[in-house]
């Protein structure tokens, strides 16, 4: 068991019995594989923006979907969604995570309703998928400056140029 991974219905039920300790409620999403000072520093932004952060983490299966493999590279996502998990739930602006499975956020979103949605600020919200979701509820989208670039894909890359 990891503390802090719930299932959707699980997360429904504590915002449920607790809404004051959950709301407002922030969630964001994403895959989090190799996990670096720019996600980390995203989070934190992420979580002062309410009461609560919850990740939504794309699965193993979803992360193939959405990270093509690149030629030379391992396939994605490196680290197994489990432990993705348990590491994010781990972080201190954490409060719970749950993996999903789709490749948008869009049915974790109509579950949780939560307050604020953020993204980080290499998004647009009139690209963003889920954004009609949050708004059609009264919702709100963040998005949050990026202080560290950096991405997984990059750091593999870097990594792979290395190995002679």
């Amino acid at each position: 068991m990891i503390l802090g991974l719930y299932t959707v219905e699980a997360l429904q039920q504590a915002i449920a019995a607790n809404p004051q300790q959950w709301r407002p409620l922030v969630l964001t999403n994403g895959c989090f594989d190799l996990l670096h000072a720019g996600h980390v520093r995203y989070l934190q932004a992420a979580k002062l923006l309410g009461r609560s952060l919850v990740i939504g983490l794309n699965s193993d299966a979803s992360v193939r979907g959405i990270k093509p493999q690149e030629p030379g590279s391992p396939p994605r996502p490196i680290i197994p969604e489990r432990q993705r998990a348990e590491v994010l739930a781990a972080l201190k602006p954490v409060d719970g995570v749950v993996i999903f499975s789709e490749p948008t956020a869009t049915q974790l979103i109509e579950a949780l309703k939560p307050d604020i949605y953020v993204k980080g600020g290499d998004y647009q919200i009139a690209t963003l998928p889920e954004a009609e979701t949050v708004f059609a509820y009264g919702g709100r989208i963040e998005l949050v400056q990026i202080e560290v670039p950096s991405s997984t894909s990059a750091i593999i890359r870097q990594i792979l140029s290395a190995i002679p």
